[in-house]
């Protein structure tokens, strides 16, 4: 078995429809920029609320991906 580098990064994704969507919006947006994405972990989760009612969710996440070489 092959010995893995990680290089971890945080990001904050976002979104009007669920948190599941910003931690995707987060991962799909690194991925076109950062190459070997492999694990991400939800670190803080908020959301912006108006009239009563949940209107954005916000998502702190860090992500690992291995370095090369």
């Amino acid at each position: 078995m092959t010995d893995h580098v990680y290089k971890i990064v945080e990001l904050v994704g976002s979104s009007p429809t669920s948190i599941e969507d910003a931690i995707q919006n987060a991962i799909a947006r690194a991925s076109s920029s950062v190459d070997n994405i492999r694990w991400f972990e939800v670190t803080d989760t908020r959301g912006h609320v108006d009239n009563g009612q949940i209107s954005h969710y916000q998502v702190t996440i860090k992500v690992g991906f291995t370095v090369k070489g």
